[in-house]
């Protein structure tokens, strides 16, 4: 189930049907109030968020999904009039998993939708990683720093995981960009950068170990 909230109408109702058609479950709600309601009754799999809402904005709904327990690592996708660099970066740096601009074509939105949904299967890898005082388990799908536990989005989730699983390995952003989004983000670099420095300050005092290379990209190794 895709949960939309949107107040305009015809974006709304041309969305959930475009959905729909393409067989995705999906409800649209006018605001947050209507969408936090719902969202005592079921969670979602995935939350497409207008910015600018009569109530609630997205980014404040974003930020408490991002703070509970419960939906801190489902998939959030920010729909919205605003497509300056800036506002993509607030909203990526908020803890969204992708951004798309309005106005915007139905079949690049479910396209998106898909490959968001393919990045939030778990994992079918068993075992974990570990470098320095970095813990992975996959099965379980935690991390933690010196043992105490770190609350990630599946994105930043994702992209540690593919980090630790190359450790010493010089990555490309173009080459995390595929991985981890799963599709062509048109050249959008930005978007790793932003999701590396809040997987950094995450990690805490463990954020050493993930290197930057100048003009590259990034790579995890164990400090000797």
């Amino acid at each position: 189930m895709i949960y939309l909230v949107e107040d305009d109408n015809s974006i709304r109702e041309l969305v959930i049907y475009t959905l729909q058609t393409t067989g995705l479950q999906a409800k649209g709600f006018a605001c947050a109030k209507d969408f936090w309601e719902e969202m005592k009754m079921e969670l979602p799999e995935l939350v497409l968020l207008d910015i600018m809402l009569p109530d609630e904005d997205g980014l404040t709904i974003l930020k408490k999904l991002r703070e509970a327990a419960q939906t801190s690592r489902l998939p959030v996708m920010m729909l919205t009039a605003k497509g300056t660099e800036y506002d993509k970066v607030v909203g990526l740096d908020s803890g969204a998993d992708d951004y798309l601009p309005k106005p915007f074509g139905m079949m690049e939105l479910v396209a998106r939708i898909r490959a968001l949904l393919r990045r939030a299967e778990p994992e079918k890898k068993t075992g974990g990683y570990q470098v320095g005082p970095i813990c992975v388990d996959l099965n379980k799908h935690s991390v933690q720093v010196n043992g105490e536990p770190v609350a990630l989005t599946f994105k930043e989730f994702e992209l540690l995981c593919f980090l630790m699983d190359n450790e010493g390995i010089v990555l490309t952003r173009d080459q995390l960009l595929s991985k981890i989004w799963g599709y062509d983000f048109d050249g959008e670099t930005r978007t790793v950068d932003v999701h590396i420095r809040t997987l950094r300050q995450k990690l805490g005092p463990a954020s050493c170990y993930i290197e930057t290379i100048r003009g590259v990209g990034y790579k995890m190794e164990e400090i000797g």
